[in-house]
């Protein structure tokens, strides 16, 4: 798995890049349109492209008093997802007080012009940068003219449809609306993380499970409740039925995230795992036995299996 790098000076090229920069959160279909021209502004001009991102989100450090923004890919999703459309670099560039007082004269010459020896920057209309939120379009096209790079400006209306889209799908996300987030974001909702040791009981009622602890703490974790899907665990893919909850019927009170795996008996503890949201099924519930659990999985499961497909 191709990783996204920390540090301008670990980019392992001294070509002239074509470079875009944003949170890219999600990289949904109107991210995607953009990096596509990104990609493709590179190969026109015989060199490579490069996505600028930051991490925390740099809401959570200007305004640190408010907590509550949730993202909906980590670092390590993003990069996947941005690597799949063909740019060849993610750089994520630490994004603290320090980084904010930047003014943006600092910022273009010091990591844009020296470090990453940018060709061109393709931007939106109402992209602000540098300390303040100083830079706007116009001075950086005066910089770009000082300092002999281009400025691409991505049209209005397509940056006003991303600013949209991430809204629209952490609102159909939190009301469990999974079709519409995952047709905005042009892909299956995507939980990483690690697979831990339960509780075993889900092997009890023939039902094994993957616990999946995720790192990212702003991670946005959909609702509680049933899915549908699928999991990529090893480089392979595999039908899934997923639970988020608190597990009532056994007496659970802390919110985990489960896998039934299906024609899967491999041990994977301690191993990354992705989840594939594909579809919502049913409200989490409690039941009056391990019997009734066990009917009402067994018609999840049939339910998952007639519903998603394996490209």
């Amino acid at each position: 798995m191709k990783q996204p790098y920390h540090n301008p000076a670990e980019i392992p090229t001294q070509q002239p890049l074509v470079i875009t920069q944003g949170t890219f959160d999600g990289v949904h279909l109107g991210h995607q349109k953009v990096l596509k021209q990104v990609v493709a502004l590179a190969k026109s001009k015989n060199t490579q492209s490069l996505l600028i991102t930051y991490h925390p989100h740099p809401r959570l450090v200007i305004d640190p008093s408010n907590q509550e923004l949730r993202m909906l890919s980590s670092i390590e999703e993003k990069a996947d997802a941005v690597y799949a459309l063909g740019v060849d670099y993610v750089l994520v560039l630490p994004f603290t007080q320090e980084f904010a007082q930047l003014s943006p004269r600092d910022f273009v010459e010091s990591i844009l012009v020296n470090q990453l020896h940018v060709d061109t920057i393709v931007i939106g209309y109402d992209h602000r940068f540098g300390k303040n939120r100083a830079g706007d379009f116009h001075s950086l096209v005066a910089l770009a003219n000082e300092y002999n790079f281009q400025v691409e400006e991505i049209p209005a209306s397509e940056i006003d449809a991303i600013a949209i889209s991430s809204t629209r799908i952490r609102k159909a996300l939190s009301n469990k609306q999974l079709s519409e987030a995952n047709t905005l974001l042009g892909k299956p909702y995507i939980l990483t993380g690690i697979v831990t040791e339960g509780k075993k009981l889900g092997r009890t009622i023939g039902f094994p499970t993957a616990n999946l602890r995720i790192e990212d703490p702003y991670k946005l974790i959909p609702p509680t409740g049933v899915y549908a899907g699928y999991c990529e665990v090893e480089n392979k893919r595999y039908k899934m039925v997923c639970n988020i909850g608190t597990r009532p019927t056994v007496e659970g009170n802390t919110l985990t995230i489960e896998a039934h795996i299906f024609d899967f008996d491999k041990n994977i503890y301690n191993q990354p795992i992705s989840l594939f949201l594909v579809q919502y099924l049913r409200n989490e519930q409690q039941f009056d036995s391990l019997e009734s659990l066990k009917t009402q999985i067994l018609i999840d499961v049939q339910h998952a299996q007639s519903l998603v497909t394996l490209d």
